[in-house]
């Protein structure tokens, strides 16, 4: 096994106010500081620049963080948690756009991940849900919503005295208020719509995106269950299900399992027949083969690559919440699952920082540096729940009642280049492993700190009555003498008896148990974020998260204001640029020169096997706990059989969701492109007079007064946004 003691270590004193890791003498490339500029440098409202450079939004940043700290500790924290900006903790986008920018931008947010109130099955709720999802957009924040509350389409509504048109219209709503207000605000919104597998609907929300231009403000994302896998597995059929209503219930024969059967339901609305273990009666709207259902969600990804796939009963059984909360949504990434008004913010480690003498045989990572910086990081986004500028009352009492944050690396296939270690190895599965369990266990450390000093997350000071659900859940908790209607300290249930602390408890059972009976600060410590414009910009373009790059010259399609499509920008990886400084200066990938070829370590995500992705992922998950935004790259021609494989090892290996990636042209434009996929991929557009002009990807064209790269004109025109940024 892996572990930081194979990766030698170097004392501290040789990190704090220099760089051993080199990362400094890495010029920055231009696409990166104009990112920063675009997106993170604070001006006026009529454009006079305030942070002069990325040091003063770090400046800035942690003067906000720091104004937290009671009065005369406030210059001390500044210049610690400064430290830790400059040795690679990246708050998430919304902190370093927005902390200490108050007085330029008051209604915008700190927090990057948000998830709506439940949505009930009534018009009044629907409409609510619409009205505070544009007050979260407006703020900056990312929202998701599960749809799989409202009733299937054709569904008899009483009220109407006519039949619903279903989820997906109402969905339509939504992404229209989206795009409105992203449009106004300057920054594209964000949202995840979740869709639980047994849904009568299931195979219209699955084919959703096959309509140009529908629901593209929205990530879509499947809720699987365990029991579809089953069903999968077993070649049996499955049910697709909606609660019986009140107007239904003399329709059904509730003991008859082909017309009603009883499942887990995240609302429990007036008319709903529950019973004592919480379980709904849920009609039976039709059965299919689990297999043919399983057949059309891989087909669409393949095509697609959409809907993602979360795993939502081991959301819920590794939730650190178990016990207050039923999660049925996430942020519109994925690395954040969370419950109705549920709110996290987010930060980075930029894992380049910590490498030592990279490209060399003495190449090595500082776990100590990491170890501190982990420490002090962890205080500053405690210390942002303070500043979270949320527009809705449920959303900060949700933050404030429970203070989650996630904490998450970026820069991770970088940094095993940098290491000389290829990724996807069993090398570096037991590193990210190590990478992943040391952030882990240093955070809880602090957590623990933190409450002796400022007070445990205020949930985790009250009790929660046992229930039977509670003990169906946790059937240790009546070896340990509880029974139904005791009260247990909500510490005791958090550290003790969720699934993620007690492997914590592996590694330091004191520390748990201290934390059992104090409670933590905060309630969840760790997810790893997709990080695309923090990496781009203030990590010079390390790797997203826990990605590889997804190559090593390329270009990225950015969108400009006042540009009527995307504009295509040339950017290097940063193990690229660092080799480029340190090693050798005319390196390139695909250099027919062999003094400047790159190293065999060089990989790229296309470089990877979709297994060796998951397999990092899952080494990461056992200590992540939260979730993990990570995307599987998959080769145009993948065979579809071995495609649907993919899910099943994911499934298999524990992770909590599972997201592919298929170059396919004929359906959209990607952010990030590589130049030999556009130069082999033909558009054809036709002209007002019927001419079909054929172009190829990266050739330019000359439209409407402008220049535009074919391929991302050809997307603007099919998805509709031309002209609308």
């Amino acid at each position: 096994m892996l572990n930081e003691k194979t990766i030698t270590n170097t004392p501290m004193e040789t990190t704090l106010g220099s760089s051993a890791s080199n990362s400094a003498s890495v010029p920055m490339q231009p696409a990166s500081l104009d990112i920063w500029d675009k997106k993170y440098c604070l001006k006026t409202k009529h454009g006079e620049v305030l942070d002069t450079d990325i040091d003063a939004t770090y400046r800035r940043v942690a003067r906000r963080i720091a104004s937290v700290e009671a009065e005369g500790s406030q210059e001390a924290y500044y210049q610690k948690f400064l430290w830790a900006l400059r040795n690679g903790a990246i708050p998430a986008g919304r902190i370093t756009s927005n902390a200490g920018a108050e007085a330029h931008k008051p209604s915008t947010s700190t927090i990057n991940c948000t998830v709506s109130g439940t949505i009930s099955d009534s018009m009044d709720d629907i409409l609510t849900k619409v009205h505070e999802a544009g007050l979260t957009l407006k703020a900056g924040c990312g929202i998701g919503y599960e749809f799989s509350t409202l009733r299937p389409r054709g569904a008899f509504v009483a009220g109407a005295g006519a039949s619903t048109s279903g989820p997906m219209s109402f969905m339509d709503i939504f992404d229209k208020t989206c795009f409105t207000v992203s449009s106004a605000g300057g920054r594209r919104g964000a949202q995840m719509g979740t869709f639980d597998v047994g849904h009568p609907d299931v195979q219209e929300f699955v084919k959703a995106k096959r309509e140009d231009g529908r629901l593209r403000q929205f990530n879509l994302s499947l809720l699987i269950t365990d029991e579809f896998m089953d069903a999968v597995g077993n070649d049996a059929e499955w049910k697709l299900t909606f609660p019986v209503m009140a107007s239904e219930k003399n329709e059904v024969d509730f003991f008859d399992p082909s017309q009603v059967i009883w499942r887990e339901w995240p609302n429990h609305q007036q008319g709903y027949t529950v019973r004592e273990d919480q379980m709904v009666a849920c009609r039976v709207y039709k059965t299919v083969k689990a297999r043919q259902l399983w057949n059309l969600i891989m087909s669409s990804t393949y095509d697609y690559a959409e809907p993602g796939f979360i795993l939502i009963d081991r959301v819920n059984e590794m939730n650190n919440n178990w016990f207050c909360e039923k999660i049925r949504s996430t942020n519109p990434c994925g690395e954040q699952a969370l419950p109705p008004y549920g709110s996290c913010l987010l930060g980075s480690v930029n894992l380049t920082k910590f490498v030592l003498d990279p490209f060399t045989a003495k190449a090595r990572f500082d776990w100590e540096t990491y170890r501190k910086v982990i420490r002090v990081f962890t205080r500053m986004l405690d210390n942002v729940v303070e500043i979270n500028g949320l527009p809705l009352e449920q959303q900060r009492k949700e933050i404030t009642s429970k203070r989650r944050h996630g904490m998450g690396f970026l820069g991770l296939g970088s940094t095993m280049a940098m290491l000389q270690m290829f990724y996807g190895s069993k090398e570096s599965a037991e590193f990210t492993e190590e990478i992943a369990k040391v952030m882990a266990v240093e955070g809880w450390r602090e957590a623990l700190d933190l409450s002796l000093e400022k007070g445990p997350a205020p949930i985790l000071a009250e009790t929660t009555e046992v229930t039977e659900e509670m003990l169906r859940k946790r059937p240790e908790m009546m070896r340990d003498g509880h029974k139904v209607g005791d009260r247990v300290k909500n510490s005791v249930l958090h550290a003790r008896y969720s699934r993620y602390m007690q492997r914590i408890a592996e590694v330091d059972p004191e520390l748990v148990e201290q934390l059992a009976e104090v409670g933590a600060r905060f309630t969840h410590h760790s997810s790893i974020a997709p990080t695309g414009t923090i990496s781009l910009s203030l990590a010079n373009n390390a790797s997203n998260g826990i990605e590889p790059s997804f190559a090593h010259h390329y270009a990225r399609n950015v969108i400009r204001e006042g540009k009527k499509s995307k504009e295509k920008v040339d950017v290097f990886s940063f193990e690229l640029l660092a080799y480029r400084t340190l090693v050798n200066p005319d390196a390139m990938p695909y250099s027919t020169d062999p003094k400047n070829q790159l190293p065999d370590y060089f990989i790229s995500a296309d470089g990877i096997s979709p297994k060796e992705h998951v397999d990092v992922q899952a080494a990461a998950q056992i200590w992540v706990d939260s979730s993990i935004s990570k995307t599987a790259n998959v080769p145009t021609d993948f065979p579809f059989e071995e495609f649907k494989d993919i899910y099943l090892y994911a499934y298999e290996k524990g992770l909590k969701g599972c997201t592919t990636f298929r170059f396919n042209p004929a359906v959209f434009q990607g952010v990030l492109v590589k130049e030999e996929d556009l130069k082999n991929t033909f558009y054809e557009f036709t002209l007002e007079d019927g001419t079909v002009v054929k172009a190829r990807g990266d050739e330019q064209i000359e439209y409407d007064g402008e220049t535009h790269n074919a391929a991302n004109l050809f997307d603007a025109l099919k998805e509709g946004y031309y002209g609308k940024f």
